[in-house]
């Protein structure tokens, strides 16, 4: 488990790209056989992906944590961007199509992530928060999420959103969790940009096609950075930042938050020209 820090908003502001990469970047998400994690001191969000291939992979508590197990405080949100997979949670088994979800709320004790085809492995994005109270364990499809279109041709920004944890679907503690497909020709995601001083955010871009990336925006709306992300690479959001990018293709998404409240519509709009 890696352990990150927060960063001002003068720190960032004075940060080169690799210094920004060391920051915000989740480079490696997807190692086989286990679970890579980043502790992040942004609202305590655990960040991470577990690629299960010839055998399973039980979720372990870390001493970071000091926790009997690693659901003893938290909760977890799972969205899977690869091959069919399945999740065993205390006995119950849940099995996951790619863009499928399942949330673990406080309490679950014994996880076990496997994949049913190692040609075509389940990627599990994961994101845990602290939690206060116990809610039921639940599964999503992306049918179920209740798709939204979205954008236009001609601001390149045609999408679909689905939104799994939230107010109106899976319920939680904090955590807010979904994904935006990009439709073929569009390449702008959250553009105009936005903030939320309530609560942090990741974000995890998959199916980016091979040699391509996305350019992501961040910093301050007057100081704004930005970082070439790969496929299946996370970026870590503070509160304080925008977070928008630029694709060099179409590509694909999972958004996550956690803070003050879960309502998905609590940001704070920046017009396109108030941006440096």
């Amino acid at each position: 488990m890696q352990i990150r820090h927060e960063s001002s908003r003068k720190e960032t502001a004075q940060m080169n790209t690799e210094e920004l990469r060391e920051n915000f970047l989740i480079e490696t998400l997807f190692t086989p056989n286990q679970i890579e994690w980043v502790y992040s001191h942004y609202d305590r969000v655990l960040t991470g992906g577990a690629m299960p291939l010839e055998r399973t992979i039980a979720l372990e508590t870390h001493d970071a944590l000091k926790a009997a197990y690693f659901l003893d405080r938290r909760e977890l949100g799972i969205i899977n961007v690869g091959g069919k997979g399945r999740i065993m949670a205390d006995g119950v088994m849940f099995e996951l199509d790619k863009l499928g979800c399942l949330y673990l709320g406080k309490g679950t004790q014994n996880v076990i992530f496997s994949s049913q085809n190692v040609e075509n492995p389940a990627r599990f994005f994961l994101l845990s928060s602290p939690a206060h109270h116990t809610y039921p364990n639940r599964a999503f499809t992306k049918e179920e999420a209740s798709p939204v279109n979205l954008g236009a041709v001609e601001t390149a920004n045609q999408r679909t959103i689905y939104k799994y944890i939230h107010e109106g679907g899976i319920q939680s503690c904090q955590l807010v969790m979904g994904l935006t497909v990009l439709q073929t020709g569009s390449v702008w995601n959250t553009m105009p940009a936005h903030t939320h001083d309530r609560r942090m955010e990741a974000y995890c871009y998959f199916d980016v096609p091979e040699n391509h990336g996305v350019l992501h925006l961040m910093g301050e709306p007057t100081q704004t950075r930005h970082l070439w992300v790969a496929n299946h690479q996370a970026i870590l959001s503070p509160p304080w930042s925008i977070h928008s990018g630029c694709g060099t293709s179409s590509y694909s998404f999972i958004w996550g938050m956690a803070g003050e409240n879960k309502d998905f519509t609590d940001m704070d709009l920046l017009p396109i020209p108030a941006l440096r």
